[in-house]
């Protein structure tokens, strides 16, 4: 992994300096030449086309793995976001990532077909961990929705290199998807009013006067495009149920959908407390699906905590015996 981070970040650091771009755009256009074979950027100085030659010819060394990709990839995007970051370009941490994998895996245990939809892909990082965890001749396909064009070039470079079937658009999740409703969604919610008031007169969950909560709009379309049984995995802010517009919420998820587990992530992992992150599993109502004898509560313990977490990961496994 080392190795493969060091390739993609001198190479990204020589056509940021060529081209005069940001280290991140300079990211994609590593990647894609990576992903090509070929250096793809015209009119490069001798000396700059030598030393990526150079990088680049240290990669087929190895047959990476799609996480050694990964995790390579996600340590260059945190030095990218280093620069300047917006809030909407911030990652899903990577120990939340990968326990969102294993609750998925549990919860889609037997069946060898998913698809998977991430409304707010971002960079592709939770989306391919869930891909990268997935048990040995499980076929995994996904879509992924992206309004922020550099993100979602992000997230095309990262799926290519770790060669996951996943088709990204680059729209407004919260307006028409032309995709088929999927097995899944997985999601690190958007948290913030949405400015658009007139798409979201479309929406159930829509406030009465003045701007919508973009996370409440993004469950509502996430149900709207999951199939009938199918799961839902959200990171939600711990202050979800308690606005204003929470009862409506309320109703809606009773509506549509069987409370399946609601676990809380370690306070600590956030610089801020009201930043705080729960993980909410649901499940879309339909012929199969049925709801637990007993929703899964939990307050995780910190991830760095061998013990407790073993301790944890027992005390889930009990959970799917006696309710799935």
């Amino acid at each position: 992994m080392e190795t493969l981070f060091s390739i993609l970040d001198e190479s990204a650091i020589v056509l940021r300096k060529e081209l005069d771009i940001t280290y991140l755009e300079a990211l994609v256009e590593t990647g894609d030449n990576v992903f090509e074979g070929t250096i793809l950027q015209e009119g490069l100085r001798d000396s700059a086309i030598e030393r990526l030659n150079r990088e680049y010819g240290k990669f087929p060394d190895k047959q990476y793995k799609g996480e050694e990709i990964r995790k390579a990839f996600q340590l260059c995007l945190l030095k990218g976001m280093k620069e300047g970051v917006q809030a909407n370009h911030e990652m899903t941490p990577d120990a939340v990532g990968l326990f969102c994998s294993y609750l998925f895996h549990k919860f889609f245990e037997g069946q060898n077909e998913i698809s998977v939809l991430d409304p707010a892909v971002g960079t592709g990082n939770l989306l391919t961990a869930i891909f990268n965890n997935s048990p040995e001749g499980t076929n995994m396909s996904g879509y992924g929705v992206e309004v922020d064009d550099l993100l979602l070039r992000l997230a095309f470079v990262n799926a290519n290199l770790q060669k996951h079937s996943i088709e990204l658009f680059n729209q407004d999740a919260l307006a028409s998807l032309y995709i088929d409703p999927a097995d899944a969604v997985v999601c690190d919610l958007p948290v913030g009013y949405y400015p658009n008031e007139i798409q979201a007169n479309d929406y159930v969950l829509k406030a009465e006067t003045g701007m919508s909560y973009a996370h409440h709009l993004f469950i509502e379309q996430s149900v709207k495009y999951t199939k009938e049984g199918g799961y839902l995995f959200f990171l939600i802010p711990n202050f979800l149920f308690e606005s204003e517009q929470a009862p409506k919420l309320n109703t809606f998820l009773k509506e549509q959908c069987y409370i399946q587990g609601l676990l809380q992530l370690p306070v600590s992992m956030f610089k801020n407390e009201k930043n705080a992150k729960s993980i909410f599993v649901l499940q879309k109502k339909g012929t199969n699906a049925a709801a637990p004898k007993q929703v899964m509560l939990a307050e995780l313990p910190k991830f760095s905590n061998v013990q407790a977490m073993e301790g944890m990961m027992a005390q889930i496994g009990q959970w799917f015996e006696e309710n799935k």
